[in-house]
């Protein structure tokens, strides 16, 4: 085999591997963004702490979503402090 088409056949494996790794980060943050959008519309949270939420989610969609899991998925199962 030449070595010129031994170097183009890495380089497609190479741009298939960056597609298949760039479509599974894709769909990790969309599962991630969909996920914390119904945690929080079916949380226990009053109706403005659920929108404040959900712009936040919107406006940063990464960072909004991972800090719901992290800090507001805990305080939405705490009870309500009267």
């Amino acid at each position: 085999m030449h070595p010129a088409a031994l170097i183009e056949g890495h380089e497609q494996t190479w741009s298939w591997l960056a597609l298949g790794l760039t479509g599974a980060v894709v769909l990790a943050f969309l599962g991630l963004f969909l996920g914390a959008l119904i945690s929080i519309l079916g949380s226990r949270l009053t109706g403005g702490m659920k929108l404040v939420w959900v712009v936040f989610a919107f406006c940063a969609p990464f960072l909004g979503s991972l800090l719901w899991f992290v800090f507001g998925r805990r305080d939405a199962s705490e009870p309500a402090r009267r």
